[in-house]
């Protein structure tokens, strides 16, 4: 299984109906795929909340970097050996992790917003670009580097991410992507709506293509509710 197509956690510390699966606290779930026999399989890591740890598949599939990365920041689950764990979708002076179910999910939950002075400037450091956060030197032997920010405010960004350049000179000799900045969130507002009242939400999360999100959204539904629906709505969509 030479390609790792998804890895997540699952907060299961309400689940009722666990049909035969162990008593975990939390979960996470590697989808693996197979390309040559046209295959996949998922595994599922079951962790106690007194252990959320696991090593690293950083060095087997070089793409779990970042979905480590969302696991942790979403849940707070450790990878043991990760080269850069760090905040991915929320900021970096953000306190919590989003998708644990104990995490409040309307906005009238936390109290009042304020913002004093020290927390502007804890906001305002926290921006500043630190080259070393991101494994990026400030100098080479014979020449200082440049940094440039692309973004997000920029035409080729549409505001949905950042990119930091590296310069020498004016040539690019690296760059590192800095994403969340479009995040909205909307596994947490699904929390909070039927099934049903959730379908407008899948509209929201690409303005450009809502069909794309609405559609595999409410096959899956219908697939866990053994719906089937009639011919007409399989022409339709």
């Amino acid at each position: 299984y030479v390609m790792l197509y998804d890895l997540h956690g699952v907060d299961e510390r309400l689940r009722t109906k666990r049909q035969g699966l162990p008593g975990a606290d939390f979960s996470v779930f590697y989808h693996l795929l197979s390309l040559e026999r046209n295959s996949d399989v998922m595994i599922k890591v079951a962790l106690s909340e007194s252990d959320l740890s696991l090593p690293t598949v950083t060095g087997i599939w070089p793409n779990a970097n970042w979905y480590e990365r969302e696991v942790w920041d979403m849940f707070g689950i450790d990878f043991a050996g990760h080269p850069h764990l760090s905040r991915i979708m929320m900021p970096p002076t953000w306190e919590g992790h989003p998708l644990r179910k104990d995490f409040p999910a309307r906005a009238t939950e936390f109290d009042p917003f304020s913002l004093t002075l020290a927390k502007q400037q804890l906001e305002e450091e926290a921006a500043r670009f630190k080259p070393e956060d991101w494994g990026m030197k400030r100098s080479g032997a014979n020449e200082d580097y440049m940094f440039l920010n692309l973004g997000p405010n920029h035409p080729s960004a549409h505001g949905a991410f950042r990119i930091i350049l590296q310069l020498d000179g004016e040539e690019i000799v690296d760059c590192v992507p800095d994403i969340g900045y479009h995040h909205r969130g909307a596994e947490k507002m699904a929390e909070r709506q039927s099934w049903h009242s959730f379908i407008p939400y899948t509209d929201r999360i690409d303005y450009l293509g809502g069909v794309m999100n609405n559609l595999p959204y409410v096959l899956s539904v219908e697939k866990l509710a053994g719906i089937k629906v009639p011919e007409k709505v399989d022409v339709i969509r």
